[in-house]
Parts: C-alpha cells; structure tokens; sequence
C-alpha cells in the first residue's frame, strides 16, 4: 500500500486530536485494532469489542463513560457492529462516529481494517 506524506502527518494530527478528548473511550473490534493505535502513539483509554464476548455484555458496559468513540473496522462486521452500537447506545452516551469518518478521509480507503494502520508508523509517524 503505497503511503503519501500528507497521509501520514493528517494521520499524525489524528491521533493527536484522538488523545486529546477527555471522559471519553474507545471502542475497536480486537486486540490487533488497539495495537495499531498504540504504535501510532495514542495512549487514551481503549475498549476491545471482542473482549466483552457480545454486544449486551459491550453495550453495559459502556454507560461508564460519557464519551464512546467507535474506529470499528470498514468492512461488512464492522459496518454491522457500528450500526448496533450506536442504536444501543445513542441514547445513554454520546456516540462519536466523527473519528471514524475522518480516518476514511485520510487514508482515501485504503486502510479498511483499524489493524491497517500499523503499516503507517512503520512509515514515520
């Protein structure tokens, strides 16, 4: 996957601009998505989905926290898990799928999984 520099410093701000909200969690499908994130440098608080064994046990959980930001993955799953989430939740927390929108911009599609964005901080970042 070839990798631009205006990518990989919007990439950059990203994280900077993720680590930046307060009362806030993150919530990716796995251990692999959380990995990425952690080698770009965020250090906030992340929520694994599949760590929870199911979307009852993951959406009461949640309530804790006053802020959920969802960076579930762009394919049919994460589609399907994001739509739920949000139906469960947007009523007890405010959900954030701003995050999510954004990163589609700066990676133009190409990163489809969360875990795809390892291959950036190998880069540079």
């Amino acid at each position: 996957m070839p990798l631009d520099e205006s990518e990989i410093s919007e990439l950059h701000r990203f994280i900077q601009s993720l680590d930046s909200k307060r009362n806030c969690i993150v919530a990716v499908e796995g251990k692999k998505d959380e990995e990425a994130l952690r080698e770009l440098g965020f250090s906030g608080k992340v929520c694994q989905f599949h760590s929870f064994k199911g979307l009852v046990k993951f959406v009461d959980s949640m309530p804790k926290y006053k802020n959920l930001i969802v960076l579930f993955d762009y394919d049919r799953k994460g589609a399907y898990l994001t739509k739920r989430t949000v139906s469960h939740l947007e009523h007890r927390m405010t959900v954030d799928l701003s995050f999510r929108r954004r990163l589609t911009k700066i990676t133009k599609g190409k990163a489809r999984h969360i875990e795809d964005l390892s291959l950036y901080s190998r880069t540079r970042i």
